[in-house]
């Protein structure tokens, strides 16, 4: 199981969330957000992979972060189209490509076709007219209808207070639409402020969500 934590910048911030154990950090080059990473901050983590996450960039703007931020995947945000991924993915050559689709229905679940020869994971997450996350979960069972092959995390608003709900959702399998999903992204609800994630609390939820994914009651941890 996979878990992106997402929305970092601050180096200190960086250092104690990586060794809360993540497997993959995010780091978000769209200027219209509040976790928006302009340079390379003192340190990037090494025991985890790399996200970049862009919103309808240029490639040449991507190929230049993907260098700076030695970036292991990128994810499109945005309305990237097929044939842009297409170009993009032959120039990123070994960086894995990830592409957002915004759910609120099964039909949103179309979009992933277009993608499906180039994409290397799909994330879903909340649908928005806005970009960005919204910090809301959407019905995780739409997922259900989910017919591709290509692997995708969850999104939208996961927090500390979701492990019941995610155990019982992966426990569904097909049922729910958990077979295909490989992992989950974490942001906003794990947050101090903006680009500031509690370490403590995300901890917490991995080594549960890694090491108990059975458990379904609430802790004292998460009220």
């Amino acid at each position: 199981m996979i878990i992106k934590v997402c929305g970092m910048r601050d180096p200190d911030n960086i250092r104690a969330v990586e060794q809360a154990g993540p497997d993959w950090m995010g780091f978000i080059f769209w200027p219209g957000s509040k976790r928006y990473v302009a340079e390379p901050p003192a340190y990037l983590p090494t025991a985890c992979k790399r996200v970049g996450v862009f919103v309808d960039a240029s490639l040449d703007d991507i190929l230049l972060r993907v260098q700076q931020f030695r970036l292991d995947l990128v994810q499109l945000h945005g309305h990237e189209s097929p044939a842009f991924c297409r170009q993009l993915k032959a120039a990123l050559r070994t960086t894995s490509l990830i592409k957002s689709i915004g759910i609120a229905t099964v039909e949103d679940l179309r979009a992933t076709a277009d993608y499906a020869d180039v994409a290397d994971y799909f994330l879903f997450d909340t649908k928005s007219p806005q970009y960005g996350g919204t910090g809301h979960p959407f019905d995780w069972n739409l997922l259900a209808a989910y017919e591709g092959t290509t692997p995708f995390l969850l999104s939208g608003g996961i927090g500390p207070s979701d492990l019941p709900r995610l155990g019982e959702w992966f426990r569904a399998g097909s049922a729910s639409g958990a077979a295909k999903c490989v992992g989950i992204d974490l942001n906003s609800r794990f947050e101090k402020a903006p680009g500031i994630k509690d370490a403590a609390l995300l901890q917490i939820f991995i080594y549960r969500r890694r090491y108990q994914p059975d458990w379904n009651r609430t802790s004292l941890f998460f009220p």
